[in-house]
C-alpha cells in the first residue's frame, strides 16, 4: 500500500524495431504450426490402421457399405450375385475358409464379378473363447485358402459372431488386418419379414455405414427396395476397402478412385 499522497510510477518499455520484428515473427511462427498440426490431425486420425474394429468407415462420403458374413447359405449367393449385377453395385463377402473349401466355385464367381472378398476365419468358431495364438491360427488358415482361390490376400476381418475380446483384436492387430463391425445390422439371422428388414436399414442409414447381413432369403427378397431405398436417400455403394481410406494421401484425394 502506497503511503497517502504519493502516486505510483507507470513504466513504460520502449522496444527496437529489431525486437518487435523478431517478436512478431516468433508468434507468427507459433500460430502457423498450430495451424499445421490442426490441418494434420484429421487425417492421422481418420485413416484406417489395424487395431480397433471399426464400426463404420471414414471416407466422409454419402457412401455405405454391404458386407456379407458367409459361412452358410451358398444356395442364396448366386440370386443375391444377380440382383448386384442388375442394380450396379459392389459389395464384401467375408467366407469362413471351411466354406470356401467347400465352394470354391462360388468364390471365384463372386471374386470375378468385382466383390471385395475378405476373411471372416476358417471356422465358424467363438474366438472370444480362444487365445491369441489361436485366433491367428484361424485368421491365417482362412486367408491361405482365400488367396489360394482369387489370387488376392485379404486384409479385412470380420470375427464370427461379432466376437472383439481383447485378444482377438490384437491377432487381428499383429497380422496386419483392419477389424471390422458394422454400424447398422439386418439381424437377418432372425429371419425376420423382408420388410422388417428394409426398415432396420432404411430408417438409420447415414454416411459411412457399414451394414452387416447374411445370406438368407429373407435378405434376398429384401435387397432389391433395400438397394432402390439407399440410393434414393443418395448414398453410394463402396466396397469396405473403400469405405475404409487406409493412408493419408487416400484422405486428401477424397478416397479411391471410383470404380
Amino acid at each position: 500500500m502506497l503511503p497517502k499522497g504519493e502516486v505510483r510510477e507507470m513504466k513504460v518499455f520502449f522496444f527496437s524495431k529489431r525486437t518487435l520484428f523478431m517478436l512478431a515473427l516468433l508468434l507468427g511462427l507459433a500460430v502457423l504450426g498450430v495451424m499445421v498440426a490442426d490441418m494434420m490431425r484429421p487425417a492421422l486420425e481418420t485413416t484406417a490402421e489395424a487395431g480397433a474394429p471399426y464400426y463404420q468407415g471414414n471416407s466422409g462420403d454419402k457412401a455405405v457399405a454391404l458386407t456379407v458374413n458367409v459361412d452358410w447359405g451358398e444356395e442364396c449367393i448366386p440370386e443375391m450375385l444377380d440382383i448386384f449385377a442388375e442394380q450396379k453395385v459392389k459389395v464384401s463377402f467375408f467366407p469362413t475358409g471351411q466354406w470356401a473349401e467347400k465352394n470354391p466355385e462360388l468364390l471365384k464367381e463372386m471374386n470375378t464379378a468385382g466383390h471385395s472378398i475378405q476373411n471372416h476365419g476358417y471356422k465358424h468358431v467363438h474366438c472370444d473363447q480362444l487365445s491369441c495364438a489361436q485366433v491367428k491360427e484361424q485368421i491365417l488358415k482362412g486367408q491361405e485358402i482365400i488367396a489360394d482361390i482369387t489370387g488376392e490376400t485379404p486384409k479385412y476381418f470380420a470375427s464370427p459372431y461379432g466376437e472383439h475380446a481383447d485378444q482377438v483384436v490384437q491377432a487381428a492387430e499383429e497380422l496386419d488386418y483392419c477389424f471390422i463391425m458394422w454400424s447398422l445390422d439386418t439381424i437377418d439371422w432372425q429371419r425376420p419379414s423382408p420388410a422388417t428388414i428394409n426398415q432396420r436399414i432404411l430408417s438409420r442409414a447415414h454416411n459411412d455405414a457399414i451394414i452387416l447381413m447374411h445370406p438368407v432369403k429373407e435378405t434376398v427378397q429384401a435387397l432389391p427396395d433395400m438397394i432402390k431405398g439407399l440410393k434414393e436417400q443418395g448414398y453410394d455403394f463402396y466396397t469396405i476397402d473403400r469405405l475404409l481410406v487406409t493412408d493419408a494421401a487416400q484422405l486428401e484425394g477424397g478416397g479411391l478412385p471410383s470404380s
